[in-house]
């Protein structure tokens, strides 16, 4: 048998050692929402706003996109960066950390270096963790993309890989993406870009699933992607995949929509429709991925205009999310411009996050952190409705 190396050095212990953040537990969210009683010192607090059971994540920064970026790795070395991170949110999501170039860099080497600092420091910080991702067309290692394999050997490969990550991490990963991006925007499969199912057929999917169950049982499976907001040729596909992969005992447990908006576009005023018809067919929903970028002008100042339409898509994504019940994981792209990913990828385009490169709170912040509130104000009082015995009329 051919052995594997492992790379487990903690990356740096001040990514550890942060103080406790009270909020809701390491543990999966409970199927309903009750409000928690909030302190007026944590009522800034995005996680101490939420209703009970509501997780409000943030990706973790830390390589990758950041690569021709000027500096470290933000995780490892930014502790303003990390406090933030611990305070505002009850969940993460490694933004490049769990990808394939980054935990399986050789065909016999895995380096959950990274990967681990960040379950542990989401497990000192009592937050939940998205893991991301399993099956995906991009950011594969030059050794599986360029390999010389077979069909057999590839498939090995696949279930090696979801076996030992989803493994190592039974009982410490909430939600897994599974399968991200496997439709383009004409809902088709990617039959040539996507190594898996252009090699070894749609089916691979189905057994992507199967095997993530069997590593770690407790763990929520998910399709991930993006432009799949609203009702589309897209989201119909995964629509139709899902209801006969159920049929056929498949262990799919979610649909999430990553949510990368653009103010140069419309809102996708059908995203709570959306949500709700993978809703009726059982499946948990989330939001995963969420920016909103912007077209900047030449002094790269947002006017005041283009923040209130920035600040309106977020409470809107958020809206939608809370108005349907099994839409309890609402996770934006990270939280400050500091460590964006959008300048890289769209040109001209930028001040995505919820706060600048200086931490300062945008007025889409404060959108997230009030219509939060409004919603635990309102479960609080269909809960003491019901305990009382009246219901909403």
């Amino acid at each position: 048998m051919r052995s594997i190396r492992f790379a487990t050095v903690a990356l740096a212990t001040a990514a550890l050692t942060l103080p406790l953040v009270t909020g809701s537990a390491a543990a999966g969210p409970p199927a309903g929402r009750t409000a928690a009683p909030h302190s007026h010192a944590q009522h800034d607090r995005l996680r101490e706003a939420a209703p009970e059971g509501f997780v409000v994540g943030s990706a973790v920064a830390g390589g990758g996109h950041h690569l021709e970026q000027d500096y470290p790795d933000p995780f490892t070395y930014d502790r303003e960066y990390r406090k933030v991170l611990a305070r505002q949110f009850s969940s993460v999501s490694p933004e490049n950390q769990m990808k394939w170039d980054h935990i399986h860099p050789e065909r016999d080497r895995y380096d959950f270096r990274q990967a681990d600092a960040i379950v542990a420091f989401a497990r000192h910080n009592k937050q939940v963790v998205r893991g991301h991702t399993l099956l995906w067309h991009s950011q594969n290692p030059e050794w599986l993309e360029q390999g010389d394999f077979s069909k057999a050997e590839l498939r090995a490969i696949l279930r090696e890989h979801i076996t030992t990550v989803v493994g190592r991490y039974a009982g410490k990963i909430q939600q897994w993406d599974v399968a991200n991006e496997i439709f383009d925007d004409q809902g088709e499969l990617r039959t040539q870009d996507n190594i898996w199912i252009r090699e070894l057929g749609p089916g691979i999917v189905a057994d992507a699933f199967r095997w993530a169950h069997k590593a770690d049982p407790r763990a929520k499976l998910f399709f991930n992607d993006y432009n799949v907001e609203g009702v589309n040729a897209k989201s119909d596909a995964y629509h139709a995949l899902v209801q006969d992969l159920l049929r056929q005992g498949v262990p799919v447990d979610g649909f999430s929509v990553q949510g990368h908006l653009s103010t140069r576009y419309g809102f996708p005023g059908d995203l709570e429709d959306n949500l709700s018809r993978f809703d009726a067919l059982g499946l948990e929903t989330a939001v995963t991925e969420l920016d909103v970028r912007m077209d900047l002008p030449e002094t790269g100042e947002p006017t005041a205009e283009q923040q209130r339409k920035q600040a309106e898509y977020y409470q809107r994504t958020l809206e939608a999310c809370l108005a349907v019940d099994g839409c309890n994981s609402f996770t934006i792209w990270g939280f400050t411009d500091k460590y964006s990913w959008v300048p890289v990828f769209f040109e001209g385009e930028g001040y995505a996050n919820v706060m600048t490169g200086d931490y300062e709170r945008k007025p889409a912040f404060y959108a997230l952190r009030d219509t939060l509130r409004e919603a635990a104000r309102e479960d609080d009082c269909e809960k003491r409705g019901t305990r009382h015995g009246h219901g909403r009329t």
